[in-house]
């Protein structure tokens, strides 16, 4: 993995319901030519681990802010008439908001060749607020909000770990969204979604931000996200997945139950705010790395992070000096130098792949996830070789060091979010290639290829990456 030219991904989304429909989005893939330094990387995921930090102990969660590198996002319908916003993608945040009319604070421009719109209520024919005593807002708050009266709009309120902060109130309007009809033929439809508007805002999410966006929309398991709000319905199962190929630029995402490939899945931790996992233990080259039993506990905030947003890998200590050692060991004649005083580089003509072991990570139910040389050995320039692991300088509340999985190990895996049955999985797979999704109501199965659907993107921002989403149960009354 070339990560000179790799980091930030742009993400348009076309969205489309239908009666035991698919739901069809394209992603586009910017590529960063690395101008700027590898420490980019560091900041990128150092203010993502800071929003993890920050989030544990919020009803609503928050974190994915946009940053230098690294950054997801994705084109929204919203309202009657329907307008254009920019949001970013996340699966660790847990509702959608986008900045509103006489916004404090809200950013007028943005550095990578969007245009951003305020949502107005008023200029849209569909649009309700949401008051303090509906349901929605007393189920998010896990009851009635103090002080917050019938008549009174129903807030949210987002700290981030960096001390950015987004506040304002919830509104209820349309979503629109194409629907296809067999080979992928889609016509505009609605649904209805309620979702932040943003008063004020702080800190990297304020005008100040050169890669501003409109707002986030996040794919957490709380049940205000937009996916949870779909399947409160009934008429959506809340499992999704993706395919990212960073060596062609494809890929794939699918809200539905995958068929083929089949993918073995490991429990989720309950009662986290983001994707923790159990891991047992790591296998160098056939060796058990010999680590404290405690040292992966999943208790109390600790456990493995999976996220995609997150570019590289973050271990424990301990973990990091054993594996180095392990890699490297074949290769005692290399002469290793800091570049940046962060990443451990060294000179290397050959194949990776065939100088240097397989890194296994072993979880709960026997699930493996294998990562190659190819993805933990990046090119910096030339024959220059680059170590992507890095040492955690993250912590939980009792100060056990963090361990987070991110694009540098989930790469070229086609990985499976199954919050129906709190687990998650992954396979190795070719991400250009297709998958088989089954529509639960008809049990029809449905071929989803990573370039299926031609781009109508006006971005110029390079090679796209295709990502479908299959509704599995019907979809008919989500325009009531």
């Amino acid at each position: 993995m070339d990560l000179r030219g790799v980091i930030i991904l742009v993400v348009e989304i076309c969205l489309t319901i239908s009666v035991n429909a698919n739901l069809v989005f394209q992603v586009e893939r910017r590529d960063l030519q690395w101008n700027s330094s590898l420490t980019e990387i560091i900041s990128h995921d150092v203010r993502r681990r800071g929003r993890f930090l920050s989030a544990v102990d919020l009803n609503l969660g928050g974190n994915g802010l946009p940053t230098n590198t690294g950054l997801y996002f994705t084109k929204l319908e919203i309202g009657s008439p329907p307008k254009d916003y920019y949001v970013q993608v996340d699966t660790g945040s847990d509702i959608l908001w986008v900045n509103c009319v006489n916004c404090i604070n809200c950013p007028k421009r943005s550095s990578i060749g969007i245009e951003l719109t305020l949502y107005d209520p008023k200029d849209s024919k569909t649009s309700d607020l949401v008051y303090c005593d509906q349901e929605f807002c007393t189920s998010t708050y896990d009851g009635p909000i103090p002080g917050c009266k019938s008549d009174t709009q129903c807030p949210y309120s987002i700290t981030y770990g960096d001390g950015s902060a987004t506040k304002g109130y919830y509104v209820k309007d349309n979503l629109t969204f194409n629907r296809v009809y067999g080979n992928l033929h889609t016509t505009p439809q609605n649904s209805s979604i309620i979702f932040g508007c943003g008063a004020v805002q702080s800190g990297t999410l304020g005008s100040s931000s050169d890669q501003a966006l409109d707002g986030i929309i996040g794919f957490g398991q709380a049940n205000s996200s937009v996916l949870s709000q779909l399947a409160a319905s009934g008429k959506v199962k809340k499992i999704f997945s993706h395919c990212l190929d960073n060596i062609r630029g494809g890929g794939i995402f699918a809200i539905g139950e995958v068929v083929e490939p089949k993918v073995k899945t490991t429990p989720l931790v309950p009662k986290m705010a983001h994707y923790n996992v159990v891991l047992k233990d790591i296998e160098v080259d056939g060796y058990i790395l010999q680590l404290p039993t405690d040292i992966f506990d999943s208790g109390n905030g600790k456990g493995t992070i999976i996220d995609s947003g997150t570019t590289l890998a973050y271990l424990p200590s301990m973990v990091y000096d054993q594996i180095l050692t392990k890699v490297l060991a074949q290769h005692s004649g290399l002469k290793l130098y800091l570049v940046e005083q962060q990443f451990t580089c060294f000179q290397y003509t050959g194949n990776v792949d065939s100088g240097f072991p397989v890194v296994k990570f072993h979880f709960e139910d026997s699930l493996s996830l294998n990562v190659y040389p190819h993805d933990y050995l990046f090119t910096y320039k030339d024959d220059i070789r680059c170590v992507g692991w890095q040492k955690s300088v993250a912590q939980t509340k009792d100060g056990k060091d963090m361990t987070l999985l991110g694009d540098l190990v989930l790469s070229n895996k086609l990985v499976v979010y199954d919050l129906e049955n709190m687990a998650i999985g992954w396979t190795d797979y070719n991400c250009s290639s297709s998958i088989k999704v089954k529509d639960a109501s008809t049990g029809v199965i449905h071929t989803v290829g990573a370039h299926d659907i031609s781009s109508a993107s006006t971005f110029v921002f390079g090679r796209i990456l295709t990502f479908t989403f299959l509704l599995t149960t019907i979809l008919k009354s989500l325009t009531n």
